[in-house]
């Protein structure tokens, strides 16, 4: 057979074999695989990122609106109790919240050992509709994810749209700096997660070191402008916008604090009640 007619024949055979599978049934694999969205297709949507916080008392109300956040019926909401060294008591705190909402919630401790803790952190998080974490020692918590890779899976699970939250360590852990009692003597700086840009300041009105600190650290530049937020009062964002500033007690507050002239500003949010 000289070239061309060589030619010819495979032209002839690779349109046949197009045709054939034009008119064949694709099989489900295949069917998906042409149809997903490229991993660089910039044009693919994006989920939206969001996270809800509080500055303390994340219960029955507020876990009813992050429910609600995730769009779904009855959504899945993992409870994260790392803070609180997976604190029994934490967990059934968690329970006894979400025992009135039409919510399916479960608990995934971080002391674990691998002939029961079957599931790999991403099998476990990223099957969620919505992660709670606990409060208690930001420092230990932010330690612990580290080691365990938990702080690279609560990045995928944040990116998916799986609506991340809590109060105290639960709403620090997200920003890039706060305020907290994590160390011995005295209150302190440390440093999270940051997808949330700026800083945090939780139990705004609960505990009296916690504003003069925050306006001190601001104020000096130490730490960045961020949001202070008193006990039962909170901030719902998507990516780093703030969307809704709400609260379940009439006189808990959300405030902005930053530095304008050389002086610290403290801006009242005023918030809806949930």
């Amino acid at each position: 057979m000289n070239r061309r007619d060589f030619v010819a024949t495979s032209l002839n055979v690779a349109g046949v074999a197009a045709a054939g599978a034009l008119t064949s049934p694709l099989s489900p694999a295949l069917a998906h695989a042409m149809t997903a969205p490229l991993a660089n297709d910039t044009t693919a949507p994006r989920a939206t990122r969001k996270i809800l916080i509080a500055g303390g008392g994340f219960r029955t109300k507020f876990i009813a609106y992050m429910a609600q956040l995730t769009g779904k019926t009855r959504p899945r909401i993992c409870f994260l109790p790392t803070a609180s060294a997976d604190s029994p008591q934490s967990a059934i705190g968690f329970y006894q919240a979400c025992a009135p909402l039409n919510v399916e919630p479960f608990v995934q401790n971080v002391f674990i050992e691998s002939l029961s803790q079957t599931q790999g952190w991403d099998e476990v998080l990223l099957s969620a509709d919505a992660i709670v974490c606990s409060g208690g020692n930001t420092l230990n918590q932010q330690a612990i994810w580290k080691a365990q890779g938990i702080d690279v899976v609560l990045r995928q699970a944040w990116d998916r749209g799986i609506v991340l939250g809590g109060a105290s360590a639960g709403s620090l852990c997200w920003f890039e700096e706060g305020t907290t009692d994590s160390r011995p003597k005295a209150l302190s700086i440390v440093k999270c997660l940051g997808f949330l840009k700026g800083s945090h300041s939780p139990h705004y009105d609960a505990e009296a070191g916690r504003r003069p600190l925050y306006h001190k650290l601001i104020g000096s530049g130490e730490m960045k402008p961020g949001y202070a937020c008193d006990n039962d009062a909170g901030i719902y964002f998507e990516d780093n916008e703030v969307k809704r500033v709400v609260h379940t007690r009439a006189e808990a507050r959300v405030y902005h604090v930053s530095v304008v002239n050389g002086q610290v500003v403290e801006k009242v949010m005023q918030p809806e009640m949930i």
